[in-house]
């Protein structure tokens, strides 16, 4: 295996949009691939014909295409060892079956549904693990076609079983957890290769497969460890040698602390909902690809070049991956702020159209303003789609002051500097962050008045806020009209207090 050039595969199925966890696998597997100038192939597992939705292949492909990792063969890259769907490898997949019914090795089983269900229940009942009984036990060759003639003439539809071989143990040296072995006696029994409809279950079709596209390494989540017997079972049947398996511990929601599941609505969980959201697709590879795997030092923040040079499957933790919400938007933050400037103006505009803030064809007055906008709070936004809720003053009525404003507010110097603004602001010729600023200045020597006490009232008054972007700026941005608006609300309110 040494001497072989490394290929890998990322192995999807087309049954929904692509999930964190799986996208951490297509890029653990990328990684290794581009880091050992390997060959990264796609191969789409759509044999479960009843789960696959209409858009699953192209959602898949697509949002992996978006996290900036491509690949050298799939669908739409065919090689020399396609199909890339398992739908259109029927042909393949039979007569390796048929081969296994001529040697002996597997058989067709006629065990109902409903009969391997009772079986199992009363295995339970008797403290016994479920498992598949030996439905021909004690039965000469002649008597087992006799029972298998019968059971066709009434109707019933046979599955395909591959005989588990007795007292043997299966071994392998995983690349993430170390030397593996399982008993041949707690795999469940002669399980089913073949399906009553005549498709390929998943364990025997990806040992096809991944012999067939000399897959020489299997990088996968944890969840897929049960698998690795019963794979070991087909490779020794046909006489192949297996890939070297690598599993991924697993991923864990940092705020209950339990495996991250599709159905935990706590935690956004599909890179489509991030990308929707704004987030950055080099943020997104960056903060995924250490879930589970970690650089040598302390630094963070990578490029994916970096991270193709850097990438070493010894480094993939064996403890589970914690997912927090909270460092995935500092990460992307770290981005934000290096980003170029037309970058992030471009997605937040995107942004502001979507929430119908802005109308869905923009005027070049309405970028330019919008534009203007986007680079107040630049610095702050940990993803495009808070641009927002930040520029809410901007856009909608004043909101009510909390308690923190209204505390600021009561200094008694405070309606004095919101009337001198006032009155300033509406003489003023040309209404611009350079000259806002400057008639904050006048305030100041007009009154005395100076620091938190300044400026606090003006914020307030103008944005509704103690916090906010650069002052003056983000008041050239409201406009006069709406500024005075806010300011004389603000002022009228304060009566009250």
């Amino acid at each position: 295996m040494a001497d072989k050039k490394i290929r890998v595969r990322y192995a999807p199925s087309p049954t929904g949009h692509l999930h964190i966890g799986n996208a951490r696998t297509a890029l653990f597997n990328y990684l290794f691939a581009r880091h050992n100038n390997g060959t990264f192939v796609i191969r789409i597992e759509d044999t479960d014909l009843k789960r696959n939705i209409a858009d699953g292949e192209r959602s898949q492909l697509e949002n992996l295409k978006w996290l900036g990792i491509d690949w050298d063969e799939g669908p739409d890259k065919p090689g020399e060892v396609g199909p890339y769907r398992q739908s259109e490898r029927m042909a393949i997949y039979k007569p390796l079956i048929q081969q296994l019914l001529d040697q002996d090795l597997a058989y067709e089983s006629f065990v109902t549904e409903d009969e391997l269900q009772k079986q199992r229940e009363e295995q339970r009942a008797n403290g016994i693990a479920p498992h598949y009984v030996y439905e021909y036990e004690g039965l000469t060759d002649e008597q087992i076609k006799q029972k298998q003639a019968a059971c066709r003439q009434a109707g019933l539809k046979p599955v395909v079983r591959i005989r588990v071989p007795k007292d043997r143990t299966y071994e392998f040296d995983d690349l993430v957890k170390g030397p593996i072995s399982f008993d041949s006696d707690t795999i469940g029994g002669d399980f089913v290769i073949q399906k009553r409809d005549g498709m390929p279950t998943y364990n025997f079709a990806v040992v096809v497969d991944d012999h067939l596209m000399k897959i020489t390494h299997v990088l996968r989540g944890d969840d897929h460890i049960a698998n690795t017997p019963k794979q070991l079972v087909v490779y020794e049947a046909f006489g192949w040698e297996p890939p070297v398996f690598g599993h991924m511990t697993l991923i864990i929601n940092t705020k209950t602390g339990k495996k991250l599941s599709k159905r935990d609505e706590s935690v956004l969980q599909f890179i489509e909902q991030y990308r929707e959201l704004g987030y950055l697709p080099d943020a997104m590879f960056n903060f995924v690809t250490l879930l589970g795997w970690s650089p040598v030092g302390e630094k963070e923040i990578f490029t994916r070049k970096q991270l193709i040079k850097m990438f070493d499957p010894k480094r993939l933790s064996r403890s589970p991956a914690s997912f927090d919400a909270k460092k995935l938007e500092w990460v992307n933050n770290q981005y934000v702020k290096n980003a170029k400037m037309d970058r992030i103006a471009n997605e937040s505009i995107k942004q502001l159209i979507k929430a119908k803030k802005l109308p869905e064809n923009p005027d070049s007055k309405t970028v330019a303003w919008a534009r203007e906008l986007t680079s107040l709070f630049k610095q702050q936004m940990s993803y495009m789609g808070q641009i927002n809720e930040l520029s809410e003053i901007f856009f909608n009525d004043p909101p009510v002051l909390d308690d923190a404003c209204k505390q600021e507010l009561a200094d008694e110097n405070a309606a004095l500097v919101l009337a001198e603004f006032i009155k300033r602001i509406e003489k003023m010729s040309l209404f611009d962050a350079g000259e806002i600023q400057n008639t904050i200045y006048d305030i100041q020597a007009a009154t005395g008045v100076r620091g938190r006490k300044l400026y606090m009232p003006i914020r307030i008054g103008t944005t509704r806020k103690t916090q906010g972007p650069e002052l003056a700026a983000a008041i050239e941005l409201l406009g006069r009209k709406k500024a005075l608006v806010h300011l004389k609300q603000t002022l009228a309110e304060m009566k009250n207090f």
